[in-house]
Parts: C-alpha cells; structure tokens; sequence
C-alpha cells in the first residue's frame, strides 16, 4: 500500500502504482509513470514525459526527467525512460531528450548513481553501472554493462563506454573509452593502466579469458609499430572464437570520435 506525504504535491494526471511510496515536499508532474514499489524521498522532482519502473529509489533534492540543458530544445515532449531497481542518490540530475538526439534519455536496470551525478538529454546507459559522487555525462553518452565511473569524472559529449571499464576519480574523459580497460587522466593525459582484472574476476570471468584480454590489450595498446587496422587484425587472428576479444575489436572499429589509448605520461 503507497504512503503519500501530506505535502507532497502531484498532479493528478501522473500515474503512481498503488505501491508507490512518497515522501514530504515531493513534487511529480503531469506525464510522470512510476511502477511498483519504488520510493521517491522527500523534496524529489520529477517532471515531464518521465517513466521509472519497478523497485527504484528516487533520492532527496533529485531532478529526475526535467528539460534537456541544450539551446535546440524548445519544449518537445521528449522522454526519460528509467528502469527498475535503481538508487539515485540525493542532488542527482536526469533530463530528458532531445528531438534531434532522438527524443530519449534511457537508464536501465540495478544502477547505483551517488549523490550530485548528472546525466546529461540523450544519454544512454545501460544496467549495474556505478557513479560515483559528482560524476557527470554530458549529453548523447553511452554506458555499457558495470562499467564504474569514478568521482568527479567528466564525460564530454558523444563519448561511449565500453562494458566493464573502469574509471578512475576526477578524470576528463573526450575519448571513447574501451570495454574491460581502466583509464585514469585529464582530457589531454588519458591514460589506460590495462585490463579491469578485479573487476573481471569479481564478475565471473574465467582466467583464460582474462588472459585472452590481456593479450588483446598488449596487441592494441603496446605495439607502437602497427597501425590500428593491422593490430586489431592481427588480435582476431591470434585471439579467434573469443566473444569478448571481438566485442572489443568492434568497439574499435565503429567507434566515431576515436578510442582512448594511451599508456604511458
């Protein structure tokens, strides 16, 4: 059964499941969803064509599905879509899309985002990410599965996340970043340390394939005398019928504003 503060202020055409727990000083506007059991703490707002599924916790102070900080906007009813069993934690912002982003910001399942993170219109990111506090996406960024972003990072415009990278604190990051890699560094000194292999192991993946992703790091990361075509060829004829290696070839090869490589300051 929902508890609704007594000053909590929503509006009528907003659609709460009978669970839906929300606490004083809230505010939730018209074309706001919200599912089942997620708990909006108090002085939470949320606003516009926003939909939170099931199980989400909604922190204090947050701006969740307010208007994208972007010149072109000009109140299209773009969206916000979050899924279920998210913490967002208190002073966290989420906006909403825009038109010529394709109309949608999207956040999917068991994602953790500290207190003071921004996700900027048009971001994509996907399930068991963690943000750590004031880390911040600008618009039209990807972020693939458990990917950690550390504290105080920036993310510029455009810029994708591969799965399981990990971000070190207070790095500008103007690159894509590849998946399994840890990057650290300012905008014109990323660097990447090598494989995320905590991580790796924390979430299941056998030695051999980390070892497999090492060897794919060393190729496309340490080997001075090739270009980046013949290297990433040369990873899928050394590394072959690995689906981890390939994803990461894949990343290099569509990225648009280029991969992050560098190891050494």
């Amino acid at each position: 059964m929902s508890i609704i503060h007594s000053t909590a202020v929503i509006d009528k055409k907003a659609e709460l499941d009978s669970t839906v727990h929300v606490g004083a000083y809230a505010v939730i506007e018209k074309g706001v969803r919200i599912g089942p059991g997620t708990r909006i703490e108090p002085h939470a707002v949320i606003a516009g064509l926003t939909t939170i599924g099931a199980g989400n916790v909604i922190g204090s102070f947050t701006s969740i599905g307010t208007p994208p900080q972007d010149l072109s906007y000009a109140g299209e009813p773009t969206q916000l879509v979050i899924g279920d069993q998210n913490q967002i934690r208190e002073y966290t912002s989420i906006h909403r899309g825009t038109v010529k982003g394709g109309g949608k910001t999207v956040i999917g399942d068991h994602n953790l985002f500290m207190a003071y993170c921004h996700i900027g219109h048009d971001c994509h990111v996907a399930s068991h990410v963690v943000m750590a506090n004031v880390a911040t996406l600008a618009g039209h960024v990807e972020v693939n599965e458990h990917v950690s972003i550390g504290g105080l990072v920036a993310v510029h415009q455009f810029c994708r996340i591969g799965s399981y990278a990990y971000i070190g604190g207070m790095s500008g990051i103007s690159l894509d970043v590849a998946p399994y890699m840890i990057v650290t560094g300012t905008r014109s000194r990323m660097r990447v340390s090598g494989i995320n292999k905590v991580g790796l192991r924390r979430h299941g993946f056998s030695k051999e394939i980390i070892s497999k992703l090492d060897q794919a790091f060393r190729i496309l990361f340490r080997s001075p005398d090739l270009l980046q075509a013949d290297a990433l060829a040369h990873v899928r004829k050394e590394l072959p019928e690995c689906s981890e290696v390939e994803s990461l070839v894949h990343f290099f090869e569509s990225s648009q504003r280029g991969v992050a490589k560098r190891t050494e300051d």
